[in-house]
């Protein structure tokens, strides 16, 4: 009787919990919930160093000179970033011969008034002669300022300049020719070019004739005059020659005209207006700021090349 009872009080018996109980509930002493160590205890912790009230003024001055400085620095960078490439263009500007091939034509238009005057036998001989040099002026002025600049940027474009004029000047200074093409829309009268625009075609061509005699390679326009031969119609190509007869310390006196540019071998061109200047090189010019070398230079004239094109008139006035 008794084992069955044990047996029967067996299976009625509840299943223990799968829930740990935690020792201290089991155990006979008290639990501690936390152990005395972890008390803080001013008297054994480590004292902390007293900074001098100055040394905490200089340091909090030096934080924040240099956040004002980073903050400073970082808004210049962003400001002048535009400028970077005016002024590696401004330091560094490209050489005639390549200004040559800096233009890229922005349509088949223009592409074809480029290729006209690439291959046409006035561009051939010029290209050959040995004397001249080939460039490109207005590529040289930096694409910032080109929007600024009246024959380099305003006066450019389709139906104006259409394509930047292609420039041969005598090494010595004596001759200078600049092939062009003109558009509709330079027009003063309906289909005739503006007469302004031929003065400024003509101011501009004549002192780059002169620059490489000139002591700074630089001048201002003094006198210019100008006589109308014939009307220059729109959308033609034009040829500006120039020659510079005399020199004379600063001063340099040029000449020159526009014509057409002949389209069939044999046809003569038509003079469409003559004009005559005088160019003088400002004494400021003397000492210039060189970006390139970050100093001033002293620029002075070539003594050399004035004699040999006082030769060169001497010897075309004899001849």
């Amino acid at each position: 009787m008794s084992s069955r009872l044990a047996s029967w009080l067996i299976r009625r018996r509840p299943a223990q919990s799968s829930r740990s109980v935690p020792a201290c509930i089991l155990r006979t002493t008290p639990c501690r919930p936390y152990s005395s160590a972890s008390h803080f205890n001013p008297a054994t912790a480590p004292a902390s160093p007293v900074r001098p009230f100055f040394f905490r003024a200089i340091l909090s001055a030096l934080r924040f000179s240099f956040r004002a400085l980073f903050l400073t620095t970082l808004g210049f960078v962003i400001a002048a970033a535009p400028a970077y490439d005016t002024m590696v263009a401004i330091t560094s500007p490209p050489s005639d011969a390549e200004t040559v091939s800096l233009f890229t034509p922005p349509d088949d238009d223009a592409q074809a008034k480029e290729n006209y005057i690439n291959s046409h036998p006035l561009t051939l001989s010029l290209r050959a002669n040995p004397d001249f040099i080939e460039s490109r002026p207005h590529m040289k002025i930096p694409e910032a300022w080109r929007k600024r600049n009246l024959t380099g940027g305003i006066l450019m474009g389709s139906g104006k300049v259409v394509v930047p004029p292609f420039s041969f000047s005598e090494k010595t200074g004596k001759n200078f020719v600049q092939i062009s093409h003109v558009g509709t829309d330079l027009c003063g009268h309906m289909g005739v070019i503006h007469g302004g625009f031929l003065a400024t075609m003509l101011d501009e061509g004549l002192a780059r004739c002169c620059f490489p005699v000139l002591p700074f390679n630089v001048g201002m326009t003094a006198k210019l005059d100008i006589n109308y031969k014939a009307p220059a119609m729109a959308d033609q190509y034009l040829v500006l020659r120039a020659t510079t007869v005399k020199v004379e310390g600063r001063k340099a006196w040029v000449e020159g005209h526009i014509e057409t540019l002949p389209s069939k071998e044999g046809e003569e061109p038509t003079v469409l207006v003559t004009a005559s200047a005088l160019y003088i090189s400002p004494k400021q010019a003397a000492v210039r700021w060189n970006l390139s070398i970050g100093r001033f230079r002293v620029y002075q004239a070539n003594p050399g090349m004035i004699r040999q094109w006082q030769k060169c008139i001497l010897s075309s006035r004899s001849s």
